[in-house]
């Protein structure tokens, strides 16, 4: 995609998702729009990925929040969507079931880890911390999450950390992480409406574990 066609889509939809926003909401939209305009042309960031982003920032601006997006937090980490409002900043990652050639056959196994990563490893940065996702995408979330930490055994840990090692262990996630790790929310973002959808993680497990159950018993 060019330039041009990526600003035409963005400011597009950063028109529709304010239709009725005052105007101290437009602007912070449109800004969030065009750091995302900037990002593209350092080839950092994608369009589906963008418009996710964007739609979620609008979101927490209405709520009141300062929005950044792609904000580093570390060295390393690289957060989709910051959103500041008193002491304690809420972080959204967003997982659009993307998968990497070199994991084309375990799709599955490399998406619960890539999962488990990024609650255990931006949790602790945050005092809310959410998963965006698509309405046509399931997330396959390990129950361990919803537990309250105090909850959780150590064996799930372990089998998790398991998982994580295979692919995320540069630095690996240590058990302590996984064993304090939270999951706030999931927010179900539709693009094509420019709307947010908030559940609970526990009412998310639910109603998709009967469907993703099925799934893992067709696997045997």
């Amino acid at each position: 995609m060019d330039i041009r066609r990526f600003e035409g889509d963005l400011y597009e939809l950063a028109t529709r998702a304010t239709v009725g926003d005052n105007r101290q909401v437009r602007s912070q939209v449109f800004a969030v729009a065009d750091i995302l305009v900037a990002l593209y042309r350092k080839k950092l960031v994608k369009i589906n990925h963008s418009a996710l982003e964007l739609v979620c920032a609008r979101s927490l601006i209405k709520q009141g929040y300062g929005v950044k997006v792609e904000h580093k937090l570390d060295r390393m980490l690289v957060c989709d969507v910051m959103g500041t409002k008193g002491d304690e900043p809420m972080i959204v990652e967003i997982e659009t079931g993307f998968i990497p050639p070199e994991a084309a056959l375990e799709p599955s196994a490399y998406a619960r880890g890539r999962l488990a990563s990024k609650i255990a490893r931006y949790s602790k940065f945050a005092g809310k911390f959410a998963l965006g996702t698509t309405p046509s995408y399931l997330l396959d979330l390990p129950e361990f999450f919803v537990t309250p930490p105090g909850d959780r055994s150590l064996e799930e840990a372990n089998r998790i950390k398991t998982v994580t090692d295979v692919r995320y262990n540069k630095p690996s996630i240590s058990i302590q992480e996984l064993l304090q790790a939270r999951l706030h929310m999931i927010l179900v973002i539709d693009v094509d409406s420019a709307t947010i959808r908030e559940v609970d993680p526990e009412t998310y497990v639910k109603s998709t574990s009967a469907l993703l159950d099925h799934v893992r018993q067709l696997r045997g």
